[in-house]
């Protein structure tokens, strides 16, 4: 379903459950059929889905997730969901449980090296592994030829995804992610989370900050309580059905 030449064409494919401990539960596989832990675009998509479908009658949600139960504020716009507003949750900084082969609590500017080039990494996840890498210029050389190379690299036990940020301001960050499972995709939430935390942990980002990423823009807020907040918009593109 994901091949965007002999299927629909997707990033990954989400399925809603009926959940015991939250309002629904979401189950979301990558384009190469793994299983992911958690999906911050796709997490906005279901809020829109059951709310706009009559599923879910309030706009406070609770979605569960394999990354833990994940709550969702839905802006509404006509009487449809327009944003939705997400606690992400606690970064995890620590090595092992990100997952990285480093033991340690923090991995900040470590270095990584492909193919005698050497690139420098913080580690966060955000529910899934992600290298964050500054740099001053973002290239298709980095992200399409190194991101798949650090995806797989052997000190990411479960792979990792990997996002290149360039700062703009202390308020802005402009990023492309390569995600891990899918390839370059237009826009990752988690990812946005992961990268204004390690902005933050790098001195180089204020707390609150736009991510503008080539599908268009997230607010990303690490607030006082430890959680990160995310912010964006779900837009319905079609429908249709398939036969399994």
């Amino acid at each position: 379903m994901s091949d965007r030449h002999f299927g629909i064409g997707s990033d990954g494919v989400i399925i809603i459950h009926h959940s015991k401990i939250a309002d629904f539960r979401m189950q979301m596989f990558n384009a190469d059929g793994s299983e992911g832990e958690m999906c911050g675009n796709g997490i906005r998509c279901v809020g829109k889905y059951v709310y706009d479908r009559g599923f879910a009658k309030k706009t406070d949600l609770s979605i569960e997730t394999k990354a833990g139960t994940k709550f969702l504020k839905l802006q509404l716009k006509a009487g449809k969901v327009d944003s939705v507003r997400v606690d992400m949750g606690e970064p995890i900084l620590e090595g092992q449980r990100i997952p990285v082969k480093i033991s340690r609590d923090e991995i900040i500017d470590e270095t990584i090296k492909i193919d005698n080039k050497e690139f420098r990494f913080t580690a966060v996840s955000m529910g899934n592994p992600h290298a964050v890498i500054f740099a001053d210029k973002i290239t298709d050389e980095a992200v399409l030829g190194f991101g798949p190379k650090i995806e797989k690299d052997p000190l990411f036990p479960k792979k990792t995804n990997v996002e290149f940020i360039r700062m703009i301001s202390r308020d802005k960050l402009e990023m492309r992610v390569w995600e891990r499972g899918s390839g370059e995709t237009l826009a990752c939430g988690t990812g946005a989370c992961a990268a204004l935390v390690a902005a933050v942990l790098t001195k180089r980002a204020n707390r609150k900050a736009t991510v503008s990423l080539l599908g268009g823009d997230l607010e990303i807020e690490w607030a006082k309580d430890n959680h990160v907040y995310m912010t964006g918009n779900a837009v319905e593109v079609f429908e249709g059905s398939i036969g399994i």
